[in-house]
This record gives structure tokens, sequence and C-alpha cells, in this order.
């Protein structure tokens, strides 16, 4: 059971889609994705906890051995990533299972298939294998992005599906020129022929900062950001915070490929142009908190402003650096799918004020502490894992040449993220009753709706109070990742 571990975080959410397609009716849908999701999350787990060995397990398709055949590849990066996505799964799908679902069509196998994408990206070793979950995944996001129709998403939709087209262009035009420079796409094999003499190191070096473009593109980075904050504010609440970890598909991506591949060989690639554009992406995210007009577009700017934080540690790669992004990932990440649900809860509560930052009717008490908690996170207050995710960047970032102008910027964005939640709450959850507007009395909360969204809350205090192991963690993580021997040793055979 141990060797087929690998393809199971992959496998279980497609059958599950097939076996939704095969029966229209919500019900079943619910209980195959809910069961699904369960199992999902269980194997992440598992998958996790024996990874934390140190050991790169590699489960080759078919039995073909790499380079020639498919190679999925489990660290412990990937093994937590696909841990990370199977949590957001699972409260997603039970907030969206308290009637979001029946807003439109396949919702429920789409949203499997959604996971399938991003399981994949996390796990596999080969970059065209990269490419086909990226489209997988991105096929699905088109439709659930535009679940529950409204002129809002299909404009979001149209401009979110040209602008990945075009990257999806852009990879493949990358992936013609490495395969036809190195002969492979297999990571591993990559980053041993790149060592060798038997290549055009200018194609190279052209191919790979395509490649990192895409990415970056995914990513979220200035200035191809600018589909970020309309898309992921016109969704949904839950397919928002779902959405909240396809920014970071990108960016592991980025971190994955530097480590293996082009530290060792084209150290100097991402030097020079990507930490200005990291620092200008937080900037930008900061300044839209002030202008967002409702908190949903709010969360937006966040994951971007979290994106580009995260953007600033491949440039200045090392173990203790990336220890303090894998962290300020998790927590980043689970804060920003958190606000995403507290939004939509707060809009069921509001009627037609919805969660624009304007007087309208009182929403529950326990929801006002939810956004307290989450907020504070958010802005990196104490004792909240926001807090301890920032400290650690601006500790393991200030001995880098540009740690000055990262200390300026972060600390300035998140003086400006504090003032922005801080007036808008007063505003949303606040405002004396005598300027509220006259509205009956709200809605209640399913419990499904409740329970999504205090679990993803709960990690806002959950991860400050375990810091210490997860830190440690994260630290055994960064240092697997900057062991690329190990990597390549462990799909290609130590004979390499």
């Amino acid at each position: 059971m141990h060797a087929h571990l690998p393809i199971l975080p992959i496998l279980i959410p497609f059958a599950a889609a097939l076996l939704q397609m095969a029966c229209s009716r919500l019900p079943w849908q619910r209980a195959v994705g809910f069961a699904a999701t369960v199992l999902m999350l269980l194997v992440c787990g598992w998958l996790t906890q024996l990874s934390d060995d140190g050991q790169v397990r590699v489960y080759a398709l078919g039995d073909w051995p790499a380079p020639f055949g498919i190679v999925l590849v489990v660290d412990r990066l990937a093994a937590m990533m696909s841990l990370l996505c199977a949590v957001l799964g699972l409260a997603t799908l039970l907030y969206a299972s308290a009637g979001f679902d029946e807003r439109g069509q396949h919702f429920h196998p789409l949203f499997q298939l959604q996971l399938v994408g991003l399981c994949g990206a996390f796990l596999t070793g080969d970059l065209f294998n990269l490419f086909v979950f990226f489209e997988v995944m991105l096929l699905a996001s088109y439709t659930l992005l535009a679940h529950g129709g409204g002129l809002a998403r299909t404009r979001a939709g149209i401009a979110y599906v040209v602008l990945n087209l075009i990257g999806s262009a852009l990879f493949l035009i990358a992936l013609g020129l490495l395969y036809g420079t190195l002969g492979t796409l297999n990571l591993a094999d990559m980053a041993s022929r790149l060592l060798g003499q038997q290549h055009d190191p200018a194609l190279a070096r052209v191919a790979f900062a395509l490649l990192i473009a895409v990415f970056a593109l995914k990513a979220g980075l200035l200035p191809l950001s600018f589909w970020l904050q309309p898309t992921y504010s016109a969704a949904g609440a839950p397919v928002a915070a779902l959405f909240a970890i396809m920014t970071k598909v990108g960016i592991v991506a980025i971190l994955r490929v530097q480590a293996v591949a082009l530290a060792p060989a084209i150290p100097d690639l991402l030097s020079g142009w990507l930490t200005p554009l990291a620092l200008a992406t937080v900037g930008f995210a900061a300044l839209g908190t002030l202008v967002a007009d409702r908190l949903r577009a709010l969360a937006a700017w966040l994951v971007l402003l979290s994106a580009g934080s995260l953007l600033l540690t491949p440039v200045h790669a090392s173990p203790q650096v990336v220890t303090a992004a894998i962290y300020y990932l998790l927590q980043s990440t689970l804060t920003g799918a958190a606000l995403f649900l507290v939004a939509g809860l707060i809009a069921s509560q509001r009627a037609d004020c919805g969660d624009y930052f304007r007087a309208g009717p009182p929403v529950a008490s326990w929801i006002r502490i939810a956004f307290l908690v989450v907020a504070a996170s958010a802005a990196g207050l104490p004792p909240f894992a926001g807090f301890v995710g920032k400290l650690m960047l601006l500790t393991t970032l200030r001995q880098t040449p540009a740690g000055t102008a990262i200390w300026i910027v972060l600390l300035g964005a998140g003086f400006l993220v504090m003032a922005a939640l801080a007036r808008q709450g007063c505003i949303l959850l606040w405002k004396p009753q005598a300027l509220r507007v006259a509205a009956t009395p709200a809605p209640a909360i399913g419990w499904q709706r409740a329970l999504a969204t205090l679990l993803l809350v709960a990690a806002a205090p959950l991860l400050a109070i375990f810091a210490g192991p997860l830190s440690a963690y994260a630290q055994r993580t960064a240092s697997q990742l900057h062991a690329p021997g190990a990597y390549v040793a462990g799909v290609l055979g130590a004979q390499r």
C-alpha cells in the first residue's frame, strides 16, 4: 500500500469526479464528494507523515523509469502542499454543500477535478505533466468561477480565461525550447544535463526565463497580476477560498525549479528583477486594500500581497529563508481562505448590503469574533500566526542585499493593511446602530458553513500555538529542497 500512496491524492478525486458525472443527483454528488475529500485528507496526512523520514518517494506510472516515463515525486514539500490542498478542499466543500452548489450544474465534478489539478501540480516530477495538471486545474477553475452566474463573474471569467490561455501558450513554447535544447522535460534529468556541456546555454537560459514568467503569471507577480483581484473578488465565497492556494502553485513551481535546476547551473537567472517586482506587488496590493469597496475584494488584495511577499524568497533562497517562506505560505493561504468564507457569511446576514463597506444590518456576534481573529492574523498582529510568519520572513531576509528595502515595504504594507481592516471592519460590523439601515432579521447560518469557516479561522491561533513543530518541519523541508542531488538521485537512480 505504501508504494501506491503517491498517486492516491490524484486518483481519489479523479475517481470521485467520474462517479459524480455518472449520477447527477445532488445528494449523491455531495455524499461522494465529501467521502472522497475526507479520504484524500487522510491519505495526504499519512503521506506527509511518511515523507518526514527524508526519503524521496518516486512513483513511476506504468512502471516506466524516469526520464522515459511519467513520474510522481513526493518529498516533504510536495506532501505538505497536498495536505494543505486537502484541508482547504474539505472546508470549502463543506461550505459549498450548504446551498452554493445548487446555483449551477456540475459543481461537484469540477470541484474534484480542481483538486486533481492542484495535487498533480505539486506531485509531478515532469514539466510537461506540470503543464497538463495546470490545464486540468485551470479548466475546472474557469467554470467554478462562473458558478452562480452574474455579469461580474462573466467579465472576470473572460479576462481570466484570456490571460491564462496566453500563459498556457507561452508554457508550451518554453517546453518546446527546453526539450529541443536539453532533450528531456523530466526536472531531475534536466538538472543533470544542465551541468553538462552538450547544450546551448543561451537558449536554455531563454527557455527557463520564459518558464519562470509563466509561473510568475500564475502567482500574480506585477505587472502580470491585474487579473487576480477582479477574479477572486467576483468568485463565490467557497470558490475564492479554494483559489487562495492557486497562486501558491506558481510560487512552489518557481522554488522547485530554482532549487533543483537553476541554482546549480544558472544561479543568476532570477537576480536583479524578481525582488523589485515582488516588492512592487506587495506595495500595489497594500494600496489596493485601502480602496477596496467590499470585504471579498480586500481579501483578494491580501492574497496578492502574500504572493508578492513569498516571491521575495526565491532570489535569496537559503534553507533559513525558505523555512520562513513555507511557514508564511501555510498561514497566509489558510488566513486568506478563511477571510473569503467570513465575507460570505457577512454578505448572507446583511441582505442587500452584502459585504460592501457601508452601514447595514447587524451580524451574529460569533462572526464578528471570527472576523477579528482573521483580520488580526492577516495584519500580522500578535499572538496569531500572521505575526509569526511575517516575523520569520523579516528576520531571515534582513541580511540579504535588499534587506532594508524589504523591511520598509513589508512593514509599510502591514501598517496599511492594518489601517484598512480596522477602518472597514468598523464600518462593516460596528457602525452605531442608529446609522444602520432598516432590515429584516438576519437569516440563520447553517452548521455546514459555520463549521467550515471556524475550521479555517482556527488555523490563525493553532499555527501560532504549534509554531515550534511546524517551523521545525519547515526547516527540514527547506533543507531537503536545497539538496538537489538527493532529488536527482531519487528520481533517476543512484547511478546518475
